[in-house]
């Protein structure tokens, strides 16, 4: 992943707030340059050139002087009412060359603009906390020291105008913002809608927003209505299609009980039994989760507690291992859940000898694995094993007895209707497969 999209925000919250944002920075960062370097700066210019007229009169005046000591007096009757404090020779705090403060943009503009108008002029000190302007002159008499506060030099800083272009920036990114989130939220709202619906619950949903908006929410409510009309249907067939399969297979079941028993209705007995196995699975797969029950909160080790003391009842050796993770009630299908690791359990003790079922709690799922000691799937075949009747058998042990290939593709319907998936792996601990089977928080 590039640095500009780590950099990206993910949600649409956090690309708005950045849409917004970067064009009002970028506008004031370009109102303040130009500020600084056509206005700001100007002014400071046509001050100091006023200012090195006054210095050009003074050294003038003191260049007239026969003496030094009249020179010095020539030159403080008039540098005293422009305020300019003369000192000769030049003291300590005379500059021997410029000085200012690398960030002092209006400085750079004095030192260059009084260069230009004063020739004599060896060094400027626009550096001082005191807001004191030293400036050295070199004259036919010694180096002259003068002094005057840079007020005189620049402009002060537009304190005022930089004060009301922050609070405009800040109110309008709080105005933007509000109907910004005013638009974002129909989306948002729109989104956990389909994602609770993805799970089996149905939100109060009601399309607003801009017009793009509600027409996205409409087609969503429409799609729902329509998938709902379309699971009760499947809810009423596969309710009659079970009856009327049943009731055959059991005539036939009495019929044959009622028969001498014999090795060939030991064997019509086995395939009757083997029909109604295939249909119990035909029915679940077709099934689904749709008569499933609701979504509810439900006790996750519990549960797993529960499938482990069945499956020990039935014979099966099966373990269940300390939960991973800060455990918490989970909103699930608890049936479709327990018909989803019943099979998983099944399916590792058809094809092995042991059964470990393991929890683990994640910040955004909890993941159920069921390990066993079988033979395993190969990698390159776990995709194709997750297909509707696809059997391996031929790889897993054929004499242990199978089904018609349903039992991962039912967990991982499952799986996928409460927003997680089913994963094959190979088990680290006892050697044969790993089913993660997620679910979302």
């Amino acid at each position: 992943m590039s640095i500009s999209r780590r950099l990206i925000p993910g949600g649409l919250y956090g690309r708005a707030a950045l849409i917004l944002i970067l064009p009002i920075v970028a506008i004031q960062l370009i109102v303040s340059t130009a500020f600084i370097q056509r206005h700001f700066e100007g002014v400071t210019e046509q001050m100091a050139r006023g200012v090195a007229i006054d210095l050009a009169f003074v050294l003038a005046e003191f260049e007239a002087g026969a003496t030094p000591a009249q020179a010095l007096q020539r030159a403080q009757a008039v540098a005293g009412p422009l305020q300019i404090v003369l000192a000769f020779p030049a003291g300590p705090e005379a500059p021997e060359g410029d000085i200012r403060a690398f960030y002092d943009v209006s400085g750079r503009a004095i030192i260059r603009t009084l260069r230009g108008a004063l020739e004599g002029l060896e060094g400027a000190d626009v550096s001082g906390s005191d807001r004191i302007v030293h400036l050295r002159f070199a004259t036919r008499y010694g180096d002259l020291q003068a002094d005057l506060s840079r007020k005189r030099l620049s402009a002060s800083n537009p304190h005022q105008l930089l004060v009301i272009m922050l609070l405009a920036s800040v109110l309008m990114t709080v105005i933007a913002y509000y109907f910004l989130r005013r638009q974002l939220r129909p989306i948002r709202q729109l989104a956990n809608a389909a994602e609770a619906f993805g799970r089996g619950e149905r939100l109060s949903f009601r399309p607003r927003g801009a017009q793009e908006i509600r027409a996205a929410g409409r087609a969503f409510l429409d799609m729902r209505n329509r998938i709902e009309r379309q699971i009760e249907q499947r809810t009423l067939m596969l309710s009659g299609v079970s009856h009327d399969l049943r009731t055959p297979l059991t005539r036939m079941r009495l019929g044959l009980a009622f028969l001498p028993e014999d090795d060939e209705v030991k064997a019509l007995q086995g395939d009757v039994a083997q029909m109604e196995r295939l249909v119990d699975e035909f029915l679940a797969f077709a099934r689904g989760d749709a008569t499933e029950g609701g979504v509810e909160e439900a006790d996750a080790l519990t549960l797993a507690g529960e499938l482990v003391e069945a499956a020990r009842r039935g014979g099966g050796d099966v373990a269940l291992r300390p939960v991973e993770g800060r455990a918490q009630p989970v909103r699930i299908r608890p049936e479709a859940v327990r018909r989803a690791l019943e099979n998983l359990i099944g399916n590792g003790l058809r094809h092995g000898n042991r059964v470990e079922l393991s929890l683990r709690f994640t910040p955004h799922a909890l993941i159920f694995a069921v390990e066993d000691d079988g033979p395993g799937i190969a990698e390159d075949r776990r995709d194709e094993a997750l297909r509707p009747f696809t059997r391996l058998e031929a790889e897993r042990d054929p004499n242990r007895g199978g089904g018609v290939g349903l039992g991962l593709s039912i967990a991982a319907d499952i799986a996928r209707g409460h927003g997680g998936a089913l994963s094959l792996g190979r088990s680290d601990r006892l050697g044969g497969l790993k089913a993660e089977f997620s679910v979302a928080l």
